[in-house]
């Protein structure tokens, strides 16, 4: 069975050029792709502005009529207004189970740079006699991209899988190796680079789409589309 699978850093469902947020406008970037199974990044829930914190994976899903599950990793707070902020997923097929991990902070931090908790959202799919699905968001410092690589491995399926999201990471980066072991890279299926950031000149390639060996993967892109700050990266699989 041949599945349309993509990765989107959203960043908030706000619109580059428009600087506010447009569900709309994700939105048809899912449906121009056709695709079916969404691993979401920098999505928000429901807080207590419901204009900025609306249930955004939700509002996502109604407009495609797909399941959704959202994964809350923080809880942020901007001068009073706030609310829940993580991964989601969206799936044309039902979701099956799901759940959140977390991904352990660094118990000393190494470096100066921003740090921020994270999560891994792992889900079930009722697709081909169940998919496996993970998403995540790595933080921004090595110790942290680390301690996410340790959490997905030890919560990794032997089959059937994909995992996906921003990664933060560079393909060159050393830090990848334990997934690489594990599973394969779709760009490996392209012969494009596959740039994913930032979406109005894309120079660098920090989201992902990693399948488990037993899956064929028959197509893999990037769309230069300007709707987020980052390009959907996209994949055509078999399971």
């Amino acid at each position: 069975m041949k599945l349309n699978i993509m990765t989107y850093n959203t960043k908030h469902c706000e619109h580059y050029f428009e600087q506010k947020i447009n569900f709309n406008a994700i939105a048809e970037v899912i449906k121009d792709n056709n695709a079916e199974i969404i691993g979401l990044n920098e999505m928000r829930g429901l807080g207590n502005d419901t204009e900025q914190f609306a249930d955004q994976v939700k509002e996502l899903a109604e407009r495609l009529g797909y399941h959704y599950y959202f994964a809350k990793a923080i809880e942020i707070d901007f001068d009073g207004v706030g609310g829940p902020y993580g991964n989601g997923l969206l799936s044309k097929y039902p979701i099956l189970e799901a759940e959140t991990i977390s991904i352990p902070d660094p118990l000393t931090k190494k470096y100066n740079g921003y740090y921020e908790t994270r999560c891994i959202l792992k889900a079930k799919v009722d697709v081909a006699g169940g998919l496996n699905v993970l998403v995540s968001h790595f933080g921004l410092n090595p110790d942290e991209a680390e301690n996410a690589v340790n959490t997905v491995i030890e919560n990794l399926p032997t089959e059937k899988t994909v995992f996906m999201g921003d990664l933060n990471l560079r393909p060159e980066d050393q830090l990848l190796n334990p997934i690489r072991e594990q599973l394969v890279d779709v760009a490996i299926y392209s012969d494009k680079d596959l740039l994913t950031f930032p979406s109005t000149g894309p120079d660098r390639k920090i989201d992902y789409i990693f399948v488990s060996k037993d899956i064929k993967v028959t197509d893999a892109d990037v769309p230069v589309i300007v709707a987020s700050d980052h390009c959907p990266h996209t994949a055509v699989i078999e399971v």
